[in-house]
């Protein structure tokens, strides 16, 4: 199993007619990943190919599902998707152009992710079907927290650390941490600053993800 080394905190196929094809730009634009909170010796700047689509202006959200790859799987599915992005205040949304879950490549198993957000367009990428995530590093205190908040287990075997998930809690962490956090990212219209944006999200995901979803976001519910 490859070991994790950065997680963003990641063959198109139609989903029940819910999914249209578009075309997008095979080459890869000046944007790097979106880092979150892992990060080992990979540059950062490191980037698996991945389908780029350009602004179009678009009044609706399009929705795209690659195959996840073996041996992993999406942890959510685009009606789950398009349910939660309901549930936010209609502001948050506009911006946003297509959703993609991505598909799991040799290149990116080497900087896997968990989403990505460039322009108006957020990707979000698959997990390991055994929910067993492997890791170089002991986790820092802020992952300890995250793991916390959302019911995942760390532990050590040997050098290596892992991160075990459950079907249900790693559903929570993409609905209303990932998914939240790169809609952040869309909706940072005034900050430049990577670190700054990288706040912004980690708030916005906080406000209107994990707080909201248990209710207990101080703006109330969405409507």
């Amino acid at each position: 199993m490859p070991s994790r080394i950065s997680k963003s905190h990641h063959q198109q196929r139609s989903l029940r007619g819910a999914i249209h094809s578009r075309g997008a730009r095979a080459v890869r634009p000046n944007a790097a990943y979106r880092q979150r909170s892992r990060t080992d010796h990979l540059s950062t700047h490191f980037s698996a190919p991945e389908t780029w689509y350009e602004p179009q202006q678009r009044s609706t959200i399009e929705f795209v599902e690659e195959a996840p790859g073996a041996g992993y799987f999406h942890p959510v599915t685009v009606d789950e998707i398009r349910e939660r992005l309901a549930q936010l205040p209609s502001t948050f949304t506009e911006g946003i152009e297509v959703v993609q879950l991505s598909g799991m490549t040799r290149k990116r198993r080497l900087f896997p992710l968990y989403g990505m957000q460039w322009g108006p367009n957020v990707y979000l990428y698959p997990v390991e079907e055994s929910l067993v995530e492997s890791y170089l590093n002991p986790p820092r205190p802020d992952q300890l927290v995250e793991a916390r908040m959302f019911g995942a287990q760390w532990s050590q075997s040997g050098h290596e650390w892992k991160l075990t998930w459950t079907r249900e809690t790693i559903r929570d962490f993409y609905l209303n941490n990932v998914l939240i956090h790169e809609v952040g990212h869309v909706n940072d219209t005034r900050n430049t600053n990577s670190h700054k944006r990288e706040q912004y999200a980690i708030w916005f995901a906080t406000e209107y993800g994990y707080r909201a979803s248990r209710g207990r976001s101080r703006f109330g519910k969405a409507k």
